[in-house]
């Protein structure tokens, strides 16, 4: 499948300086395809070891770290030489091993010639316990998300397609009507299928929607089980239920996060490991409070924030959402569709690499999102399910702040009237940080 991260994996490969490189990421969301595919393009061959399933070279990096010994033994193991500008070295599930994740130090200092990456599932839970060693400033570091709707499109022959839309947003004009609606279609089975390499490429297969959320049911159910295997017996049963919540919390009007929806009684005491646990596997993402100033960062209230899963299509399926109401949009539930379709946004903007904020004041005037663009331009953003779009929040925000403009997300085809570029939900993946300056 084409993956806009390949681009930057050929960038690590030309740098000069270059570190070992970690790739961060959900289980399932494509590492090790993406990996294997980048050495057969740009590599003659590759070594895989993979530390979850190759004991063997798993205890042999055990023994001893240093890049010497660690080539000669894959050599050796792999029964062929090692040539260090045409061979990709590749560490998978290499959080099982963390002295393989040590090694990456040496070969930054005493064998950076050699190519090597490594990528787990679960390596953000490991590295972030508090008694673990990490080679920091040795490496660099790559996240990979599910597919953005942009990938989808280009994945299902429609880049023509993509390129109309990316020449609207920069123009603010609109999108020809029959093109109009033919993304917007292509959106709503994007809410439905999301951006899970395997169910997207068994909806390309088979054409049927319902035949490839069979494969999310599957990944829901991988994660659970991480859960239970990877984390400590007593808070696996906190995990799970705060996992299990996140439609709960989402379908509600006010959508911040509410530990008693988990369990009566519940707090941050009790759930708030669980919901590290779950953002640094990279299922979930947080979205935080943030008073209004530069930079945002500085004005995030923790205390107050939101959950979204990482995938879309995760969360329909989650949710147990009925496929014919996402795609029959006049007989929809605008509450249950509201919190997908802002679930979708929340991803979009996440992998595009924006900050996660929103803003609410004190009379209750609420904005889904809140963006800073590099130049430290502060741009707020709402999230409409359709083409119904009145919004006092903004109103209100617009009044109190007088931003350079705002943004509506909705089903209206693009535009810029009383300062609001309208952005249609098919679109969201042109948003960006240099962008938003113009």
């Amino acid at each position: 499948m084409e993956r806009k991260a390949m681009a930057e994996l050929v960038k690590w490969k030309e740098k000069k300086n270059r570190k070992p490189l970690l790739l961060y990421g959900a289980r399932q969301v494509g590492k090790t395809y993406l990996v294997k595919e980048f050495a057969s393009k740009y590599f003659r061959d590759i070594i895989y070891v993979n530390f979850e399933t190759n004991k063997i070279i798993s205890k042999m990096i055990n023994e001893n770290i240093t890049p010497e010994y660690i080539i000669e033994s894959l050599e050796i193991a792999f029964n062929k030489k090692i040539d260090k500008d045409n061979t990709l070295i590749f560490f998978d599930e290499i959080q099982r091993n963390t002295r393989a994740l040590t090694s990456l130090k040496y070969f930054q200092e005493d064998a950076p010639e050699y190519f090597v990456i490594g990528a787990g599932s679960l390596l953000g839970v490991h590295i972030n316990k508090k008694d673990f060693s990490f080679p920091v400033g040795k490496v660099e570091f790559l996240t990979i998300y599910p597919l953005t709707f942009e990938e989808f499109l280009m994945n299902t022959n429609n880049e023509l397609l993509i390129e109309k839309i990316k020449e609207c947003y920069n123009s603010n004009s609109a999108m020809p009507t029959l093109l109009h609606e033919k993304a917007l279609d292509l959106y709503h089975d994007y809410l439905a299928i999301g951006g899970m390499p395997e169910v997207v490429r068994e909806y390309i297969n088979s054409k049927s929607l319902v035949t490839a959320i069979d494969f999310q049911k599957a990944i829901i159910e991988s994660y659970k089980n991480d859960i239970t295997k990877y984390s400590e017996p007593n808070d696996a049963t906190k995990i799970l239920a705060t996992f299990d919540s996140i439609p709960i919390q989402l379908a509600k009007d006010n959508k911040k996060f509410q530990y008693k929806l988990v369990q009566k009684g519940g707090t941050s005491t009790i759930f708030g490991n669980s919901i590290n646990w779950l953002v640094n596997a990279g299922v979930v993402n947080m979205c935080i409070k943030t008073k209004i100033g530069l930079p945002l960062k500085m004005y995030e209230e923790l205390e107050s924030f939101k959950l979204y899963m990482n995938d879309v299509g995760l969360l329909t399926n989650l949710s147990e959402f009925p496929l014919y109401l996402i795609k029959n949009r006049e007989a929809v539930n605008e509450v249950m569709l509201g919190m997908i379709t802002e679930n979708y946004v929340a991803s979009s903007l996440k992998f595009s690499g924006l900050n996660l904020n929103y803003w609410k004041n004190e009379f209750d005037s609420e904005l889904d999102f809140i963006l800073q663009s590099e130049k430290g331009l502060i741009i707020p953003l709402e999230v409409k399910t359709s083409n119904h779009t009145k919004s006092k929040s903004l109103n209100n925000y617009v009044k109190e702040y007088k931003p350079k403009y705002g943004i509506r997300i909705s089903e209206k085809n693009f535009g810029f009237k009383n300062n609001i570029k309208s952005v249609p939900l098919y679109a969201v993946f042109c948003i960006s940080k240099s962008n938003l300056d113009v």
